[in-house]
């Protein structure tokens, strides 16, 4: 949108603004819902008057200003933004199936998803998308090309693509590759490594039995996913398990409640106080359904917030002490947002509703509150802390990148960039899964020793 003012007009509205500011702090009394309504029509009409801003931009930023005043995740879903934010809470959206990103300034595939329309076409992980429906993407941020890869199911998107060489005498191919769009479901859960069969790994170490898993999010399937997993490692013989959390910001509550709750078989998991002064809610655990009492890792780190702080902080709290948390303190929201529909059309509100307490009663602090404190005792705190440097945190994210992706092998010019690493390479670049499995070991060399001394006795 394009708007030219007249700089007098401009000026005028600028020093009405101040005037209505200042109005409001000299107010006696209560400024309520009345006096609001009064200011903000004396605004319109201001508005009106000189720089004529549309109606829904001063509507917009007064709405979210307000909400701002509460704390940082009370916002309105403006209709704009609703179908990134449902697909984000789902996991679904309907696309072509592949991941992108940004490498040196090119739009690059970096990974495609398991039987997807992207999969079973010639494209793949390490291809630059130069023309997404005939626009080039020099200077096309992600967001946009990715909202103009997606779109409704069964229409088509023609992508202009080049296959770089990996022998500088050859050229590079060039090719239009045309898919047609379908609804993506992408998994939360996900091993160590994945094959180029689209197989994941999840056991991380054979001569001990200890698994691994990654929860990306916390959505519909994802207690369903780790069952699924839990199943296949027990069957087995998995004798531990690293729950990897780190970079997981959340999700839906009855998910993380859910997850949870695999791993204790009574009690409760979590508390939500309303901050209205109403009953509190349980969430509880139950019996039926809890998997084996063998040694469990959570990794956490600053990333880790919301539905994450409440699974590591639950399990581990000292009333269950059900597992041991490495790695970092956790973000620290320390609240629970409900959703309902906004007035108007298309439009939802998303509020805090409740603060939640871990099974002994602690509260997990918000970061933003203990920040203004001068404190640093927010979120979740590790049993073990383990703290990376900027440049392992990125080599972290580079050891992830490669043993995630999925790229056909055996397409003639498979890049050499998507190689495989080795379990040894994995863990001299991430200390915290190395120290996680090493907690782990050390468990079972305890539980061993035990045994031995029961058995002498």
């Amino acid at each position: 949108m394009n708007i030219a003012w007249e700089p007098k007009n401009l000026a005028t509205w600028s020093s009405a603004l101040d005037g209505l500011l200042d109005q409001v702090k000299t107010a006696s009394g209560t400024f309520g819902r009345k006096e609001f309504l009064e200011m903000f029509e004396k605004l319109l009409e201001l508005n009106a008057a000189t720089v004529n801003l549309p109606r829904t931009i001063l509507i917009s930023q007064f709405a979210e200003a307000a909400l701002a005043a509460l704390d940082p995740y009370t916002v309105i879903v403006w209709p704009r933004q609703m179908q990134d934010f449902e697909q984000m809470m789902t996991n679904e959206f309907t696309g072509i199936g592949i991941e992108i990103s940004k490498l040196k300034g090119l739009l690059t595939v970096s990974s495609l998803l398991i039987d997807t329309p992207a999969f079973h076409s010639t494209l793949d992980a390490g291809d630059v998308i130069e023309k997404v429906n005939g626009l080039s993407t020099k200077d096309m941020t992600l967001f946009c090309a990715a909202k103009k890869i997606k779109g409704p199911a069964g229409t088509q998107v023609k992508l202009t693509v080049r296959r770089p060489s990996d022998d500088e005498k050859v050229e590079d191919k060039v090719f239009d590759v045309t898919i047609v769009r379908d609804k993506i479901l992408v998994p939360t859960v996900r091993g160590w490594q994945r094959t180029h069969e689209g197989k994941w790994l999840y056991v991380i170490d054979e001569e001990n039995k200890i698994g691994y898993v990654r929860l990306t999010g916390f959505s519909t399937d994802t207690a369903l996913g780790l069952e699924q997993v839990l199943r296949e490692l027990e069957s087995q013989g998995i004798r531990g398990l690293v729950m990897d959390l780190r970079y997981n910001t959340g999700g839906l509550l009855d998910s993380a409640v859910a997850v949870a709750d695999k791993f204790i078989d009574d009690g409760w998991i979590v508390k939500r106080q309303p901050r209205a002064g109403q009953m509190a809610i349980f969430e509880y655990a139950h019996r039926r359904g809890t998997h084996p009492n063998y040694p469990l890792v959570i990794l956490i780190n600053s990333s880790s917030a919301s539905a994450s702080e409440i699974v590591a902080g639950a399990l581990a709290d000292d009333v269950y002490k059900r597992a041991i948390l490495v790695g970092e303190r956790t973000h620290g929201k320390g609240s629970v947002q409900g959703i309902t529909d906004y007035i108007g059309k298309g439009a939802q509100l998303k509020y805090t509703q409740a603060y939640y307490h871990l099974p002994s009663g602690q509260k997990v602090e918000s970061r933003d509150a203990m920040e203004k404190l001068g404190r640093k005792d927010w979120g979740v705190a590790p049993n073990i802390e383990v703290e990376l440097r900027s440049d392992e945190i990125k080599k972290l994210s580079e050891v992830q990148r490669r043993n995630e992706v999925l790229v056909k092998a055996d397409h003639e010019d498979a890049n050499e960039n998507f190689k495989k690493l080795t379990i040894e390479e994995t863990l001299a670049a991430d200390p915290q899964l190395a120290v996680g499995l090493l907690a782990i070991r050390s468990k079972l060399v305890q539980a061993e020793t035990l045994a031995r001394a029961q058995l002498n006795n």
